[in-house]
């Protein structure tokens, strides 16, 4: 009897040491753990549990488990909600005593023992109210333009795309800043920045409850009025253009105003799609130009159509000579190694010959090119040309870097293309670096691995352009084959005064040394942001405070006799 005493004193004693144990894990663990009975109603709650919602257990106790934690409208995954024999997950909603809103990610299961009699489930929930804020705040960002918080150019496409799909009438109102470029030379780029800035908030002030109104790029901002007529839209520019001319600021003794030049495209009139109708818009826009500043102008259906068929012709037939002839430009621009200075790489700039020796810009004749499938053979000219003076410089150990289009990904011929100029050049592979746009990439993503990896082993190095403006590309960065990743300028330019671009930047060169890829950094205007993008670990750094755009030639002048044969 003494015997069995002292067993059963020693059961009761271990059984105390596990009822404690687990008593502390319940007040000790960082998530929720509610027990409920079969009516689902709470039987237990622990400590972590009453301190976020900031009450005391005897409020809770008794209570229905779905009246203190509303359902969402959503449905569980993997079961019925917080009832059932089954486990289930899910995520609802929390109001604390103080008002705080939380939201709870739940795991629903039943127990395996019931409690008092009766059958119990244990939920367990974690607080995720942070993890939702961060995704929110992404979510915004990818659709924003971090200089002005407006739209930014991909969500406006999405937006007019799908008001198009819609079946409505609507307007597209294009509008860029007359001689913008003079702001910016006169009183410097943080000073046009703060003119975006008014321009924006007057677009969004004035007309935000009308459409959707985005900033494009540079000083190109768009208006979107869905179910507006060529009255109702003619309206809104007559305001926009008095308005905008009221906008402006003084900086080093100048006055800035923020002229404007606007054009007016409806759908479906003007286009079938996004894509035509902001080639719409933007032609108007040009033509409110040739009238002189501060005009908008309304496209004509005949004169849309007959517009866009000489312009393109005319431009197909610029672009045909100009291969055939050798009528193209290389400029370089450099990229710096920033602790030192050193340039390390050289970004190839394409330009087009125009008369008495005038360079005109790619924006003239690339879109036509990407329309007419010349764009491919404007990728060849340039590889050809940039593998030609790449011998003359790879000993120094420099590379030049190419960019490709998001065509030139799907022209089956690159890899033998490339396997024939690299050996009829003599010019080392390593010291080439093929870049591709982050759209391009994410667009087709396969192919654009797949183009990649092929690239690489030639023995050729990588890069992706432009990355970071929409952040679709953060989870397929670990599977892209690139070396380099060159952080999109418009982040870059508003590192200093906007906080959220720092916090992007910062991110995106966290990912960049996680993946063990190089980060350049585009933009770079100023020497203020050199130390800032020295302390993130960014390498490299590419803009006008660095060196602006020269011609190839006066880099590399035994390239001369190559390129020079128009």
């Amino acid at each position: 009897m003494g015997a069995r005493g002292t067993q059963l004193a020693e059961r009761v004693a271990e059984l105390a040491r596990e009822r404690d144990f687990v008593s502390s894990l319940l007040d000790t663990a960082r998530v929720f753990i509610i027990i409920q009975d079969e009516h689902g109603r709470i039987s237990l709650v622990n400590d972590y549990a009453l301190t976020v919602m900031e009450t005391q257990e005897e409020k809770l106790l008794g209570r229905l488990f779905d009246d203190v934690f509303p359902a969402r409208d959503t449905a569980s995954i993997g079961g019925d909600a917080s009832l059932g024999d089954s486990t289930s997950q899910e995520e609802r909603c929390l109001r604390t005593t103080e008002g705080r809103q939380r939201t709870i990610a739940w795991y629903h299961a039943p127990l395996p023992i019931p409690l008092e009699g009766g059958p119990s489930r244990i939920s367990v929930g974690l607080d995720i109210t942070e993890r939702k804020i961060a995704e929110a705040r992404l979510t915004w960002l990818a659709e924003r333009d971090p200089l002005t918080e407006l739209y930014n150019r991909r969500y406006f496409h999405e937006a007019l795309a799908l008001a198009m799909q819609r079946g409505r009438q609507g307007a597209v109102l294009l509008l860029d800043l007359d001689q913008f470029k003079d702001v910016n030379e006169l009183s410097g780029h943080p000073t046009g920045d703060r003119l975006l800035r008014m321009v924006a908030d007057t677009l969004f002030q004035e007309f935000g409850h009308r459409g959707v109104i985005a900033r494009l790029g540079g000083d190109e901002f768009a208006l979107l009025l869905e179910g507006a007529d060529a009255g109702q839209a003619m309206y809104v520019a007559k305001q926009i253009i008095p308005l905008l001319e009221n906008t402006g600021l003084d900086a080093g003794g100048q006055r800035h105003r923020a002229a404007a030049s606007l054009g007016i495209a409806l759908y479906p009139d003007h286009g079938n799609n996004a894509a035509d109708m902001m080639a719409s818009a933007d032609l108007a826009m040009y033509k409110a130009k040739e009238g002189g500043i501060q005009r908008w102008h309304l496209l004509s259906t005949v004169e849309t159509a007959k517009d866009e068929l000489q312009e393109r012709v005319y431009w197909v037939e610029r672009i045909r000579q100009a291969i055939e002839e050798d009528g193209f430009e290389l400029m370089v621009q450099p990229i710096v190694r920033l602790n030192d200075r050193n340039v390390r790489h050289y970004e190839v700039l394409l330009r087009m010959r125009g008369p008495k020796g005038s360079l005109i810009a790619p924006l003239h004749f690339i879109p036509v090119a990407e329309r007419s499938g010349q764009i491919v053979q404007l990728d060849r000219w340039v590889l050809r040309h940039s593998l030609q003076a790449l011998k003359h410089v790879q000993d120094k150990g420099i590379s030049l870097a190419v960019n490709l289009s998001g065509q030139t990904l799907h022209d089956d011929g690159l890899k033998q293309f490339l396997v024939e100029e690299l050996s009829a050049s003599g010019a080392d592979p390593n010291y080439l670096i093929l870049e591709i746009t982050e759209t391009a990439a994410v667009t087709d993503f396969s192919t654009a691995r797949g183009v990649l990896q092929s690239i690489r082993d030639l023995g050729c190095r990588t890069a992706l352009d432009d990355f970071g403006v929409g952040f679709s590309s953060f989870h397929y960065l670990g599977e892209l084959p690139v070396d380099f990743i060159k952080i999109d300028g418009a982040f870059i330019r508003s590192l200093l005064t906007n906080p959220d671009s720092r916090v992007i930047v910062r991110a995106i060169a966290d990912i960049c040394a996680g993946f063990s890829k190089q980060a350049i950094a585009e933009f770079v205007d100023q020497e203020a942001l050199v130390p800032l993008l020295e302390s993130y670990g960014i390498t490299y750094g590419q803009g006008y405070h660095l060196g602006r755009p020269v011609l190839l030639t006066d880099v590399i002048p035994e390239a001369l006799g190559n390129i020079n044969r128009a």
